[in-house]
């Protein structure tokens, strides 16, 4: 073991740096062999780590989340004195977050939105889809605000308004929980507001079928009423792809059932292509019912599944995505 390791320090080169390290570790720990421990070692993780992976990736979106929420916080202790003398502070924090998000749009999976120009000048209530994550939201959002200059609140399920740190987050990007009155008074005021009636119910038991998941739920719609707003309707091509749940499985369904909160395993984060695209507007009809009007919305929603998702989804096909150009048509 010694005679190795002066070969290593003598410089000889008949001898790789693989060998080296392994007659230095085995003179460091006292173990003999250590290099058939080292390759045990390198089979387990070869065999780990598809399974790492896809259960790692989709920390990188919660480490995301928690730098924009540390750039907030920067951003706030740095122009405490400016938010006295401004009626909106945080205008180029938003778009220092709506950068940093498009730009993690536009390199991992290629995000792309079509239909922009069906967003009214004036209020209106965007409703989509919900995938497994927001995340497609979020990048409809940025790029959003980077084209156009306009915010879009949204109306986020109670869980998120108690995730450690997020207060700052959601009061700057104007995130709703409700009531109806709340969202009425949004979209008086002028801005848009989104919402998905599916939820987090839709967000996790939902597959790559793409089955809507709205039950019988008619507020959203009340509320377009209520504020004299159109409806546009929006949908992302492949976001089931780019992240998965496991609510497939019964235990998992049963237990949210009983607690209502999101406990089914998420995996994913794979970089296919994302795709969002946004309907033409549902108008405001005066004697349209709740009913009626989300009826109309839900098969909105689901045209343009059908015109722009292949079902069953698929993941390999969504990354190969990435190197196809999309038809004019779409």
């Amino acid at each position: 073991m010694t005679a190795g390791n002066e070969s290593c320090t003598a410089g000889l080169t008949s001898m790789s740096y693989l060998t080296c390290l392994t007659y230095i570790l085995e003179e460091w720990t006292g173990v003999e062999d250590i290099g058939d421990y080292l390759s045990y070692a390198f089979y387990i993780l070869w065999l780990l780590f598809p399974l790492v992976v896809v259960f790692v990736l989709p920390g990188v979106i919660v480490i995301l989340f928690y730098v924009s929420i540390l750039w907030l916080h920067i951003y706030k202790r740095k122009n405490e004195i400016k938010e006295a003398y401004s009626h909106d502070p945080w205008i180029a924090a938003r778009e220092v977050l709506a950068t940093l998000w498009d730009v993690h749009g536009r390199l991992w999976h290629g995000y792309e939105l079509h239909g922009i120009e069906n967003i009214p000048e004036g209020p209106g209530l965007v409703v989509f889809y919900h995938g497994a994550t927001p995340v497609d939201y979020i990048y409809f959002s940025a790029r959003l605000y980077i084209v156009k200059k306009r915010r879009c609140r949204v109306v986020a399920d109670h869980f998120v308004f108690r995730l450690p740190g997020f207060r700052i987050l959601i009061e700057v990007l104007g995130v709703l929980h409700g009531p109806k009155e709340a969202c009425v008074r949004t979209l008086q005021n002028g801005h848009l507001l989104a919402i998905a009636p599916g939820g987090v119910r839709e967000a996790l038991f939902s597959d790559e079928m793409y089955t809507i998941l709205w039950s019988d739920r008619k507020g959203f719609a009340q509320v377009a009423i209520d504020a004299k707003v159109p409806i546009i309707p929006m949908f992302t091509q492949n976001v089931r792809e780019g992240f998965r749940t496991l609510g497939g499985i019964k235990i998992f369904r049963s237990l949210y059932e009983r607690i209502r909160l999101p406990v089914v395993p998420l995996y994913g984060g794979f970089p296919v292509k994302l795709r969002t695209f946004i309907g033409e507007p549902i108008p405001y009809e005066p004697n349209v019912t709740a009913e009626e009007l989300a009826a109309k919305t839900k098969a909105a929603v689901q045209a343009l599944i059908e015109k722009h998702q292949k079902i069953p989804g698929n993941i390999f096909r969504a990354l190969m995505e990435r190197f196809q150009t999309q038809k004019k048509e779409d």
